[in-house]
């Protein structure tokens, strides 16, 4: 089975996005074909500062390998690198209805959060369904928030193969329903938006700041906590197994602990939890060639997997001749 997943190239990564989505996906490259690129074109509609686009893109590339992506095992590139999927892109827009981007959640998300409307803002789905259709995949692994975007690229894929039949893979979307809902330190989704992350590479004492700032309720030193409801807990019950939570349950219960006692555990767990990833991102950001090289040869064989359906989609639309 063919899986396919893209990542912006958004800064900082936080615990949110490792339990969410990037710890699947790592686990994914050992059942299925998987493929996942950094979208850096799509990045654009929301970054115009180009050095810090690039930044973020070989930053983005480096994290995603120190976390466990793996080139044997993933076709793992940079969007732009594979041009044929803006060749699908334009393709694509003579079989998207004006109606149906207007339609479209992101678009008036953005635009209702003061992001300026313009074309690509506008496009991004249609650029989206090139992203998937030009590898045929079988499947889409999204957030609830994205399940529009694979629906939309399904309802372009049908009308071109209306028009010069059954070439365009209809792909599926996967939800997890298991997948964490990871709380911030607030006690929200964790997310950028909220700013009310915990990131996973950084300064520790500058990990061990944002984790003291956890919100949690005053209660005297000597009381028994309640675990079931404290931000802290369920942050750090993702790191642990269940006799690591049955534990701190009983530590919770007990008193004679604070909250601050939790925290600084918490911090703990989290930093012994991803030493392994930040010696393999140490290495990674002191060879950037072999990040380069990398990304190069991913697109190498993105651009392989991409040639059939592209040449065929030329032959079909005219653009051979």
């Amino acid at each position: 089975m063919r899986v396919l997943t893209g990542i912006q190239p958004s800064g900082d990564l936080h615990i949110g996005n490792y339990f969410g989505s990037i710890r699947q996906m790592v686990e994914a490259q050992n059942e299925n074909e998987t493929f996942a690129f950094i979208a850096n074109y799509h990045a654009q509609t929301s970054l115009k500062d180009g050095k810090k686009l690039a930044e973020l893109t070989m930053q983005a590339a480096i994290d995603f390998l120190a976390l466990g992506i793996d080139p044997n095992k993933s076709v793992f590139w940079v969007q732009s690198d594979v041009k044929e999927v803006l060749e699908l892109y334009w393709v694509l827009s003579s079989f998207t209805p004006m109606g149906l981007l207007e339609r479209a959640h992101s678009y008036k998300d953005k635009v209702a959060k003061g992001i300026a409307a313009n074309h690509s803002l506008f496009s991004y789905p249609v650029l989206m369904a090139a992203d998937i259709l030009l590898f045929s995949p079988d499947v889409i692994p999204v957030g609830k928030d994205q399940i529009q975007h694979v629906e939309i690229a399904r309802d372009i894929a049908l009308r071109f193969n209306n028009e010069y039949g059954d070439i365009l893979k209809l792909p599926t979307y996967r939800v997890d329903e298991n997948v964490a809902t990871v709380p911030g330190i607030d006690g929200q989704k964790m997310s950028k938006s909220y700013g009310n992350t915990i990131n996973i590479f950084g300064e520790e004492k500058k990990q061990l700041k944002t984790i003291k700032k956890i919100v949690t309720e005053n209660v005297p030193l000597e009381a028994p906590k309640e675990w079931k409801s404290c931000n802290v807990y369920n942050i750090a019950k993702l790191f642990l197994d269940e006799a690591g939570q049955k534990e701190l349950q009983e530590r919770y219960a007990r008193g004679g602990e604070g909250h601050g006692h939790f925290k600084l555990y918490l911090h703990d767990v989290i930093w012994e939890y991803f030493k392994p990833y930040r010696e393999k991102r140490e290495y990674f950001a002191s060879h950037p060639d072999e990040v380069r090289e990398i990304l190069a040869l991913g697109a190498h064989k993105a651009r392989e997997a991409a040639l059939p359906l592209i040449e065929t989609v030329r032959s079909k639309s005219g653009i051979s001749y």
